[in-house]
């Protein structure tokens, strides 16, 4: 299977009892004017795709969803400014791979 996203970091362990990503609630503790997250929604071949990013003042992650995929996969990254880094190029990688790239903004709700 082609891995059209690019990554830097190993992905975090999904636990499907919890429906959490070990480490990934360590965002819960800062304010919320703090956190900045930005959603992508892409379409390839009649499937959808989701990368999100969330960044804080001491790091940022990269969340995953490929429909290829059986669970998500998330990347933590120590410095907010590189998660944004990688954000963009794994978009940039997905364009390149045939996705079309059909919301980037806020992250959706309801």
């Amino acid at each position: 299977m082609d891995n059209d996203f690019d990554f830097d970091n190993e992905d975090l362990e999904f636990d499907e009892q919890t429906g959490e990503f070990g480490e990934f609630d360590e965002f819960d503790d800062f304010e919320p004017e703090e956190v900045q997250v930005r959603t992508a929604v892409l379409s390839k071949n009649n499937m959808y795709a989701l990368l999100c990013v969330k960044t804080a003042t001491e790091g940022g992650a990269i969340c995953r969803v490929d429909p290829r995929e059986n669970q998500p996969s998330v990347q933590l990254y120590d410095d907010p400014a590189k998660a944004l880094e990688w954000f963009t190029k794994s978009l940039r990688t997905s364009r390149k791979n045939g996705w079309q790239v059909v919301y980037d903004g806020l992250p959706l709700n309801g």
